[in-house]
């Protein structure tokens, strides 16, 4: 029987600074069951012309094929993060991978496109149990003195998926049909569960208790938010829908904070807070997604549209970027150990912010995809570069006990601002250009890229406020501080 811990504290050995075999099962199991929930953010993106080929509907119910596993995702996040903390991590990531398998299957097997959307709700619900747990479990098997190099790993290997979302989906799509992009993860997680079973261990966030109230209020406050900012473009920004959702979750979102303040057992404590860097790396990682989500989502439907690239040679084309994270990512996870994390999150927020306005920059003039490469390989090093060591560098924010809830949390920001960042530069592409024609695409692309820039300098700033150093924290006790130092 694998022994049930509390802490990362209570799992590490005694001066253990090897990298034993538990730490390499949780880092593979942990990673490949990231890689699929995050490759299915963008995966579908590429398939939609098929998927409205054979199952019919409108431009909405195409929309929604991307956003019901966005929203379900968003939402659901810290609340499979408290249940994991309450009742065991590992029992609820083997939930939430099994409900994600089988949200694969149906969604795969779908006959229709509202099928197809509540199987994708189902997707996102697993995957937002899981996503939250496969960070904890890492961290608590993994030796404070190497969590640096298996975060790098992790990060890189989740990053390459967000990344790769659209390629793999035209390869797929292109050469076998768009059903592939979801009986791919059937057999992965058909393999994980009994691995996952046999090979992690039991843990659990000391004295946790569910709060089903702090959980209602938050989880209702980003559905809205997310709602409204998935339908802004759709609907606009002023129609009743979407006005009703983002200020009925503000609305929430505030009585959330205000409840937790006052809550014996608050689900997300808000005295984390007065961490800098806890508020820093969050803050970073929302501004991060909001400039990188829109801007592939943007720069992949250039390639195929005024590029003439077909979704699997625009996918290839994306390479220079998009597999940056499966090389730099663990080097930068190994520097993070030696220097800290703070500079190479800053390095790598402040290059991917260079990368984009050099795109942005290229494409205006005119310049061809050769010139466009060296933008592309900028972008892919400051994304490898951030996603290493943010990681760590929100773990080691938190008391041990409070690292499932503080990963969910950074996973709702990330969500969050991939949302807005989608519907916040789609907005500016739209109204500064359109699909009409390739001199109308890039009007509208050259703006929202330099948006994009804008949004991820601003992360840069905000990594520049994480201490140097990691100093006990007022949320944190003496004993946690020389741990978390130690990390």
């Amino acid at each position: 029987m694998a022994k049930v811990s509390t802490t990362a504290v209570e799992q590490e050995p005694a001066g253990s600074a090897g990298f034993g075999r538990p730490a390499v099962w949780t880092l593979v199991i942990t990673s490949v069951a990231g890689f699929m929930a995050a490759l299915d953010n963008l995966v579908v993106t590429t398939a939609l012309p098929s998927i409205r080929a054979d199952l019919g509907g409108q431009l909405s119910d195409l929309e929604w094929t991307v956003s019901a596993y966005t929203l379900t995702f968003a939402v659901l996040l810290m609340f499979g993060a408290a249940l994991g903390d309450r009742f065991g991590r590992r029992l609820f990531f083997l939930s939430g991978l099994a409900i994600f398998t089988a949200g694969s299957a149906a969604a795969a097997l779908a006959p229709t496109i509202n099928w197809l959307i509540a199987a994708r709700a189902l997707q996102g619900v697993g995957a937002a149990v899981m996503m939250p747990l496969t960070l904890t479990l890492l961290t608590t098997a993994v030796p404070a003195a190497r969590r640096g190099m298996a975060f790098g790993i992790w990060s890189g290997v989740n990053g390459l998926a967000v990344a790769t979302g659209p390629l793999i989906g035209g390869v797929l799509t292109q050469h076998l049909s768009w059903q592939w992009i979801f009986w791919l993860n059937v057999p992965i997680g058909l393999l994980l569960l009994p691995l996952a079973r046999l090979r992690l261990s039991e843990s659990r966030g000391a004295g946790a208790r569910l709060d089903a109230v702090g959980t209602a209020l938050v989880s209702s406050a980003l559905f809205g938010i997310v709602f409204g900012l998935i339908r802004a473009n759709a609907d606009g920004w002023t129609s009743g829908p979407v006005l009703t959702g983002l200020i009925a979750g503000a609305v929430l979102l505030v009585g959330f904070v205000r409840y937790e303040l006052r809550a014996a057992h608050p689900m997300l404590p808000m005295r984390l807070f007065r961490s800098r860097a806890f508020s820093a790396v969050n803050a970073a990682s929302l501004l991060m997604y909001l400039g990188m989500f829109g801007s592939i989502f943007l720069i992949s439907q250039f390639l195929q549209g005024s590029g003439g690239y077909t979704p699997t040679e625009a996918g290839i084309r994306m390479l220079p970027w998009t597999g940056m994270p499966l090389i730099v990512s663990p080097i930068a996870g190994v520097l993070s150990d030696r220097i800290g994390g703070r500079p190479i999150v800053a390095t790598g927020l402040a290059l991917q912010a260079l990368g984009l306005a050099m795109f942005a920059a290229v494409t205006h003039s005119g310049g061809s995809y050769g010139a466009q490469v060296p933008s592309l390989v900028v972008c892919g090093i400051g994304m490898s570069l951030y996603f290493a060591p943010t990681a760590n560098l929100v773990m080691a924010s938190v008391r041990p006990q409070e690292q499932g809830i503080a990963s969910g949390a950074n996973n709702a920001m990330r969500e969050v601002g991939g949302a807005l960042g989608v519907a916040a530069l789609s907005s500016v592409f739209t109204a500064r250009g359109g699909y009409g024609s390739t001199q109308r695409f890039t009007d509208g692309l050259v703006p929202a890229l330099y948006v994009g820039a804008a949004a991820v300098a601003a992360a840069a700033l905000c990594a520049l406020l994480i201490p140097r150093a990691r100093p006990a924290d007022p949320a944190v006790t003496p004993a946690d501080a020389h741990t978390l130092q130690s990390a």
